[in-house]
This record gives structure tokens, sequence and C-alpha cells, in this order.
């Protein structure tokens, strides 16, 4: 009866021990197979990052031809790599210096951002064309070129547009929370030490006063005033007396050229083939890290979504 109850225990034993070990296979392959796709999702993510978005011509033999220079402004403008000025600025001297350019196509898809990071790309332009005036500058809208994105479009000989890009939005935008009413009902007490009456200004926890107001909506307005001069300039008798032109609106791309925004309908690759004559287009916006563009790609939209719902800013948006 013992060596009986031996035997189903040891074999009881054994079932257990091959269980185990079949299960802990099962894991491990799971693992595995988790791991192996966790990998290739990232090489891929790699590859749709470092790939150019467009027609672009990294040929040796083409580059040393006669080509139209291309410069992209993507994105929000801010000071953050890639989407600051020094990046289009540094895309569009290397563009200038090379002996085969023969027009520069800036390619815009922004919906604006700080003023003096869109200032210092519309000013550079400005003055590299004035230093080379046998090469135009043309801009080019993808989805969108407002605010402060339309304000560098502006220093451009012409703009050309989609039927359904966004252009426009010429204003100056200045946004927050006010939370005073709240702490007053909830009985709470705001402790904020300045040297300087105004220095609190736009402390989301501290009424604005009437001069504080007043102070904020003149400074607002000499910005606007900057903003419409410079589209006064770029764009001279081209733009139609619209009342609405100024006023922060924005439009199709249809209704753009109507009002003297924009020029004409055109992609990057139809002005360069159709207005100025050349199939060749060499990319000279400056590459950043594949890694860092995946990450930015990947927290942009939750990054830009709370700084508008928790942050206030102050933006030619």
């Amino acid at each position: 009866m013992s060596e009986q109850n031996d035997d189903q225990w040891s074999k009881k034993l054994i079932q257990e021990l091959a269980t185990d070990a079949l299960k802990e296979r099962r894991r491990s392959r799971r693992w595995g197979i988790f791991f192996k796709t966790l990998t290739f999702a990232y090489l891929i993510g790699l590859l749709y990052v470092a790939m150019p978005d467009t027609f672009d011509f990294d040929d040796e033999a083409l580059a040393k031809k006669d080509h139209v220079a291309l410069v992209d402004l993507e994105g929000e403008i801010s000071t953050e790599e890639g989407e600051n000025a020094e990046g289009v600025v540094k895309g569009l001297r290397a563009a200038y210096k090379d002996d085969h350019t023969k027009a520069i196509i800036l390619r815009i898809n922004s919906p604006g951002g700080l003023p003096v990071q869109a200032s210092y790309m519309q000013k550079e332009i400005k003055r590299l064309k004035a230093k080379h005036p046998d090469i135009p500058v043309y801009a080019v809208v993808q989805d969108m070129a407002a605010s402060g994105g339309y304000y560098v479009a502006a220093a451009a000989d012409k703009i050309y547009v989609n039927e359904s890009s966004l252009v426009g939005s010429i204003g100056v935008i200045m946004n927050g929370f006010g939370f005073t009413g709240a702490m007053d009902k909830l009985g709470i007490e705001r402790r904020m030490l300045t040297a300087g009456k105004n220095k609190g200004i736009l402390d989301p926890f501290s009424p604005l006063t009437d001069e504080q107001r007043a102070h904020a909506q003149a400074t607002l307005d000499e910005l606007h005033q900057t903003f419409i001069d410079v589209v006064k300039e770029g764009r001279g008798d081209r733009l139609s007396n619209d009342p609405d032109l100024f006023s922060g609106l924005f439009w199709s791309g249809k209704k753009a050229i109507e009002l003297g925004l924009a020029d004409d309908i055109g992609s990057a690759g139809t002005v360069a083939r159709d207005v100025i004559g050349l199939e060749v287009v060499k990319n000279f916006t400056p590459e950043q890290d594949p890694i860092e563009r995946l990450a930015q790609r990947f927290g942009a939209s939750v990054g830009q979504g709370l700084g508008k719902v928790m942050g206030q800013g102050f933006s030619i948006k």
C-alpha cells in the first residue's frame, strides 16, 4: 500500500513539474514575441521619422545640377529644436551658399507661435533676398500658414496655397485664466510678494486692474500693428481692402487668393516644375536626430494640449 502511494505521489510530482515547465516555456515564448514586436515597432518608427516627407534628391550627381532649394517650417513656432528660427535660418543660409540654387521654396505648415521667432525668420529672409536678388523665394503653404506662420510667409516673393489651406489669422493673443472668484469661495488667501506693483500682472490668482488691462491691451495693439505693417510691406497693393483682413480671421486658400493674402494654387512640386522650371529639388532643412524626432512626434499632441489648457500664453497665433 505504501509503495502504491509513493508511485502515485511520484507521478503527481512529475506531472506537476512537467506542467510548470510547459507553462514557463509558454510564458517565455509570449515575452519573446512581445519584445520582438516592440523592437520591430521601434525600428519602423525610426524609419518613419527618418524618411523624407516628399520628393528629395540626395544623389550626388543630381545635387551638382541646378536645383530648387527646399526649406521646411513645420509645426508651432517655438524655441524648441526643429521648431525655432535657428533651424529655418540655417537651412536658408545653406541654400543661398550653394552655387546651384536657382530658387528657394519655403514650405510652411504652421499655426503660428512666438512673435520673436517669427520676426527673426521674416527679417532674415528679407536680408538674404536683398543680398541675393537673383534668387527668388516662394512660400508654399500646406495645411496652414496662420498668424506667425503667415508672418514668415509674407516675406516671400510669392505665396502659393492649396484650396483647402488655412491662411491668415493676422492678430496677436495673450491668454490665461483667473481663479480669484474660486479662491474667495474656498477661503484661500493668495500670498504673493513682488517688488514693483505690476510685477504679478498676469498672475491667475490675483485680480487684473483696469490699469493693467489697458497696459496689456496697448502692448497687444502695438505688436498687432507691427504684424500688419509686415504684411502690407510684403504683399503691397496685392492686398484687398476687406475690413476684416487684419481682424484675426482666417480663410481657405481659395479665399486667401481673392483677398490678396496669397497668389495662386500650387504645391512644392508644381511650383518647382511649372513656375521655376526645374525638376530637381534639394532639401536644405537641417536634419534632427531620428530618436528626438520620434519623441517629439509622440509627445507633441499631449504636450501642446496641456500647455493650452493649463498655461498662459503670448503668441502671434
